[in-house]
């Protein structure tokens, strides 16, 4: 029986050819793998980069060559060759919606619509062969640069469908635009007294308009069919195999819904997840993370979302001053203190991590100040979800208060364009303030909020050391200084993450005894040129040592 050493496997590999074999299939049952041939950063500041990871059979991390010098017969040991690219510890989007990223492919996609006059176009040729009265729902227009200056309205809608119930949400799920007819159909379209935590637009005679804002969307959603078990769990297997597309080895599944739970854990049975799922539950979720039901190896459900408030680009984010553009508001509260003050002292009592929604500085500020109330600390690892205006005067209180900040680096590249607008310039010091959190000694993890963006690994490394928009351009009092290196972006993706979700000792770096998930692209985004960040694309996504998407290169 020949022996071969680790050394001399990295060696092999590297001198092979370097066309690529077929994606790998799981390892055979007794089988220990070496990833080798291309860079490999540990995402440890000693040694940044190894030549090669051994995995054992069981999915954990054996040991890094160099140091690690083993010998193993050939029929044990399986070589997957990079191929020059260039692999890191697994990417995690630490706030994503998994359900909204498979229906995205599934519905009518509006992401990337130019203009209200596109908007309609587009509208009109979906209603083509539409029976009489049914419904067309679609989501992902947002206004920002659009010709036209302002958000469509049901005007624009009813000049293409007087009669078919349209439903458009804009891209951030916290505003819609809807014609007259849905209006009608959910009845308010009338004069009728907004909810709680919602608002719906109306000109001189209290006739609704079209935007409808955060709670108030309930009675025009209500129109839509709920989805059926099947389309849901078809929708979560999209969004998984979209997202391993993509290089995401994991995801953090916000404002999941219960039903998740077991359909997830019936893909996962099927081996039909190629992805970690970490679910933060609506509040009907409570029971299942309390007692911590359908878990998997590759399932944790132990976390709750709230939501303090609505987004920016609708006003509906809560401000401690009114907004710029539109003074007669201050945005939405959708939970009052006293709720969250409840809400919190439940969560502590059962054991449940809480991931709190707040955009607006004041919202910020309301779970800052509950918190620290109810004498909370780090090791509760509780998350303020987007934490993306603060007063100056709140970072290092984020920091001192042990709360995760779980922020989005595409927000800031995409908000660039309309947020000067809705608070004035002299209040972004605190937006967005990536650096000045980590500076003052705050954890931050990473996401995308997909689907409200894209989605994509790169575009959120991209947007964090850049803080520019795709076309590479940063609008005034934009704070550059608030931008990450290289290092601190990646760990947005990897470390903290882990750190977020209580698996900091199994994720987020490669090294002995973890578990291997690599993400893998053609190009060191250590190294090349900012904009060229955009032109890396994944190759290769590993999930606990399966290989469970590789690219055709």
């Amino acid at each position: 029986m020949r022996l071969i050493t680790i050394a001399a496997l990295a060696i092999a590999a590297l001198t092979a050819c370097t066309d690529p074999a077929p994606a790998a299939p799981p390892a055979p049952e007794g089988k220990t793998r070496v990833f080798t041939g291309g860079t490999i950063y540990t995402g440890l500041a000693d040694p940044v980069t190894v030549e090669a990871v051994i995995v054992g059979p069981d999915g954990r991390i054996i040991g890094t060559a160099p140091p690690l010098s083993q010998d193993w017969s050939e029929d044990e040991v399986e070589i997957i060759d990079l191929a020059g690219a260039v692999m890191f510890p697994g990417f995690t989007d630490a706030h994503a919606h998994l359900q909204g990223i498979g229906e995205r492919e599934l519905i009518l996609n509006l992401e990337g619509t130019a203009s209200i006059d596109e908007l309609v176009t587009r509208t009109e040729a979906e209603l083509q062969g539409l029976a009489p009265g049914a419904i067309l729902f679609g989501r992902g227009w947002i206004e920002t640069g659009w010709p036209e200056g302002r958000m469509p309205s049901a005007a624009d809608l009813d000049a293409v469908s007087p009669e078919n119930p349209v439903i458009l949400v804009r891209s951030d799920g916290h505003a819609l635009v809807a014609n007259t007819a849905a209006l009608k159909a959910a009845g308010i379209y009338d004069m009728a007294a907004d909810p709680p935590g919602g608002r719906t637009e109306r000109d001189e005679n209290f006739k609704a308009t079209g935007i409808v804002i955060d709670n108030a969307m309930m009675p025009v959603l209500a129109l839509i069919e709920n989805p059926t078990y099947d389309d849901m769990s078809k929708a979560l297997e999209v969004g998984a195999q979209t997202y391993a597309r993509r290089g995401w080895t994991g995801i953090h599944n916000m404002s999941a819904a219960t039903d998740h739970a077991r359909l997830l854990k019936a893909l996962d049975g099927e081996g039909r997840l190629p992805l970690r799922v970490y679910n933060a539950f609506d509040e009907r979720g409570f029971d299942i993370a309390k007692r911590r039901e359908f878990e998997t190896a590759r399932i944790t459900n132990r976390a709750v979302k709230l939501y303090m408030d609505g987004a920016l680009g609708s006003r509906g984010a809560l401000l401690i001053a009114p907004y710029a553009d539109q003074p007669e508001t201050s945005g939405l509260a959708l939970l009052e203190p006293e709720q969250l003050h409840n809400l919190m002292m439940d969560a502590q009592k059962e054991g449940v991590q809480l991931t709190i929604h707040a955009i607006g500085d004041l919202a910020n500020r309301r779970i800052l100040e509950k918190f620290e109330e109810l004498g909370y600390g780090a090791d509760l690892r509780w998350r303020i979800e987007h934490t993306q205006m603060l007063h100056p005067d709140d970072i290092d209180r984020i920091a001192r208060s042990g709360l995760i900040a779980s922020m989005q680096p595409s927000h800031a590249i995409g908000d660039l364009h309309f947020a000067p607008a809705r608070v004035g310039i002299d209040r972004l010091r605190g937006a967005y303030a990536w650096a000045s959190l980590l500076k003052a000694g705050a954890m931050i993890a990473g996401g995308s909020d997909a689907p409200v963006e894209v989605g994509s690994p790169t575009i959120e490394f991209y947007a964090a050391v850049a803080r520019k928009d795709l076309a590479g351009f940063s609008g005034e009092g934009w704070h550059p200084e608030e931008a990450l290196t290289r290092q601190q972006a990646l760990a947005l993706f990897t470390t903290g993450p882990a750190y977020a979700a209580f698996q900091e000792n199994d994720l987020g770096t490669i090294e002995a005894g973890k578990i291997a998930d690599f993400t893998v692209f053609d190009a060191d985004l250590m190294t090349i040129p900012e904009q060229q960040i955009l032109k890396a694309r994944p190759v290769m996504t590993v999930v606990g040592g399966e290989v469970v998407w590789q690219a055709e290169w």
